[in-house]
């Protein structure tokens, strides 16, 4: 379920088609303006010669004087008639050039609008830096994070986390929660007296499945995997309660009134999924991006390459204002994220 976005309407070319218009109409008053100059030009000297022999019988009375001046008057006339048609032309090409150089300023303003607010586009109420433990939300769009801290024990080492832990409203009565991280009481508390349709993992490294097994027994909830992840899910859970559905990219979730889509993210797994909400524009990464970097389990990456192929293909080309929520640290977008793209590759 992805978006197209919709080529921009302009609106430059109605004020384009208003500056041809002024042109075409002062080159029409210029041609109009050299024809009068032309046909009332020679009935003057014409007028002017024929004065002059009516009075050649007095050489003295100055005739040929005044003809010779009239000559020069015509031809100062006819000169100034040309030079104001050049002025006329040459105010409308320039009203023309001022109209376009107009336009494209104004298309230009509007692009770098675009472009900023597109950059500017808030990222939401889960865009602190801050790494607390602690409930925040619900925002708008009835989502809640609960952070908690624990211990991730990789690769013989021990790393101290604060996880994201989501709770998103699937409708009046219950709600999905995503990656239940170390405190399931904390989780609990913020579900309040609603119902849990559905644990969902992105993986099954502990920040995204301790408390999974306590939350779903408590509110009787299914709980959601790939089923590459069902041996690293045993170690640290047993064999016991096994999740009930098996979830891989490309498959789809219809819970209470919301329309879920798996997303394939392998590389920091081979079984990682993401969970894309496109009601709400909205997509949660777990560990595969974090705000400005691929996320690390541990202090290292385990298939970056296709880590990368990952995150390029199916979180950066959802639309630009789609909200990452990632298993660690503040909300991103993937408009913002596509700008760091390159750098990582």
């Amino acid at each position: 379920m992805f978006w197209k976005r919709k080529p921009k309407k302009q609106d430059g070319p109605e004020a384009t088609d208003s500056a041809a218009e002024v042109a075409v109409d002062a080159k029409e008053e210029v041609v109009e303006a050299d024809s009068d100059t032309v046909a009332e030009t020679p009935s003057e000297e014409k007028g002017e010669a024929a004065q002059a022999a009516e009075k050649d019988s007095d050489p003295a009375d100055g005739s040929g004087k005044d003809s010779g001046e009239a000559e020069k008057a015509a031809a100062g006339e006819e000169a100034g008639a040309a030079d104001s048609s050049d002025d006329e032309e040459a105010d409308a090409d320039s009203d023309t050039a001022d109209a376009v150089a107009v336009e494209d300023a104004e298309d230009e303003d509007t692009a770098g609008e675009d472009d900023e607010d597109e950059a500017a586009k808030p990222v939401g109420l889960f865009a602190d830096e801050t790494e607390e433990a602690g409930v925040t939300g619900p925002d708008p769009d009835g989502i809640t994070r609960v952070r908690s801290i624990g211990v991730f024990e990789f690769d013989e080492e021990k790393f101290d986390v604060v996880s994201n832990t989501w709770i998103v409203k699937a409708d009046d009565d219950g709600v999905v929660v995503i990656d239940p991280g170390f405190d399931a009481e904390a989780i609990l508390e913020a579900v309040g007296d609603r119902e849990i349709y559905l644990v969902a993992c992105t993986n099954a490294y502990s920040p995204h499945i301790e408390s999974a097994i306590k939350v779903a027994e408590e509110a009787d909830a299914d709980i959601a995997l790939h089923p590459r992840e069902m041996r690293a899910w045993r170690r640290h859970h047993g064999a016991e309660h096994r999740p009930e559905i098996e979830v891989e990219g490309q498959g789809a979730l219809d819970i209470g009134d919301l329309h879920i889509d798996v997303l394939a993210l392998p590389g920091t797994s081979s079984g990682s999924v993401g969970y894309y909400f496109g009601e709400l524009g909205v997509v949660f990464s777990g560990d595969a991006l974090r705000k400005g970097e691929p996320g690390m389990v541990g202090n290292t990456y385990i298939d970056y390459t296709t880590q990368l192929a990952s995150i390029g293909e199916a979180l950066l080309s959802l639309p630009p204002d789609t909200r990452i929520l990632p298993d660690r640290g503040p909300s991103t977008t993937s408009g913002a994220e596509s700008k760091n793209f390159d750098s990582w590759v």
